[in-house]
């Protein structure tokens, strides 16, 4: 059997050329199924923050979400990459509050708030970036909330050996068939284990968190859960102008998509039950947004007024558009 043909991104300038990036992508329905396929799909990728919405699993399965009251809007923080500003980092510090902790109890370390807006404004207070500007904070938020409800220690969540990573790793083996123990593994930029899984591993969980297929009762319905807390606050899942939004905005709940570090994409799309998932090679986010839009594009879901995302423009300093990031001619065919 042929080699599925790599998914390519063009990067123009002008008349010509000048980049491309390569890639590969799956797009799988319920019963795990390849509908399309580019590239080398069962490659090993790490996920990064695409699999957000998976991990958040852990936080209503336990019980931990009913047992402190988590709002639907703290349940699309858990499942975030959040920009920093003042909407995302309000209700996690109040979250933790309810909790009986604070911010120093984040072990995601801090980083800049990735909303431009928010970075300056904090500048221009003379405040560092705490913890709570992680745009993982939403999540580790979600992780001690587990570790309080089941009178685990708060204290080194994020560690290998924890109760807490544990329960991931199971999430991970039991919906994207694939043996954490096994994988190779690293460190996240939020300081959790990372493992490897192969493209087709996290593709086949997706659409089971779509679909359903496969999922007991109470799987079932936290992966509704999750799934419709994203769709209802697509701001809080990224922010203002970043392309998750965007993208959730215009279909207007059709799917949830999450971007993750190093050109990884991840799609949910319950109205079809399919899961899509994309790494570009050389990890250009640029290059992995515009081949989900053309991807939710193709698939019917991502309406003709977001075409846009899926022709991402390139301007000059001076702000003149030059160029253009799409798709290769002749890609869906």
């Amino acid at each position: 059997m042929p080699a599925n043909k790599p998914l390519t991104v063009e990067v123009s300038r002008g008349d010509m050329v000048e980049s491309r990036h390569l890639g590969a992508a799956l797009v799988v329905d319920g019963r795990g199924r390849t509908v399309r396929a580019w590239g080398d799909t069962g490659r090993l990728i790490y996920p990064r923050s695409s699999i957000k919405p998976l991990q958040a699993l852990a936080l209503i399965e336990t019980g931990a979400a009913d047992g402190f009251a988590v709002s639907e809007t703290e349940l699309a923080l858990a499942s975030a990459s959040h920009g920093g500003t003042p909407e995302h980092t309000g209700p996690v510090l109040a979250w933790l509050e309810r909790l009986g902790l604070g911010e120093a109890d984040l072990e995601c370390g801090g980083h800049p708030p990735m909303d431009e807006k928010a970075a300056k404004a904090l500048v221009r207070a003379g405040k560092a970036a705490g913890p709570v500007c992680n745009n993982c904070s939403g999540k580790h938020a979600g992780f001690l909330t587990t570790a309080k409800h089941l009178k685990e220690p708060t204290q080194g969540y994020s560690k290998i050996g924890h109760p807490v990573q544990a329960r991931l790793r199971r999430i991970l083996a039991e919906l994207g068939d694939a043996d954490p123990a096994k994988a190779p593994a690293g460190i996240d930029g939020c300081g959790i284990p990372v493992y490897g899984m192969p493209l087709s591993g996290l593709a086949r969980a997706l659409a089971r968190m779509a679909a359903g297929d496969g999922l007991d009762a109470d799987r079932r319905r936290a992966a509704r859960r999750i799934v419709a807390a994203m769709t209802a606050h697509p701001r809080l899942v990224a922010g203002p102008d970043r392309f998750d939004t965007l993208a959730m905005q215009a279909a207007g709940g059709a799917f949830v998509v999450k971007g993750g570090a190093e050109g990884v994409h991840a799609a949910i799309i319950p109205k079809l039950g399919f899961g899509v998932a994309l790494k570009i090679d050389d990890g250009a986010k640029r290059a992995a947004e515009v081949a989900m839009a053309a991807i939710l594009a193709h698939l019917g879901v991502l309406p003709e007024a977001a075409a846009g995302l899926s022709a991402a423009p390139v301007f000059n300093a001076a702000g003149a558009r030059v160029g253009v990031v799409r798709m290769e001619e002749g890609w869906n065919a």
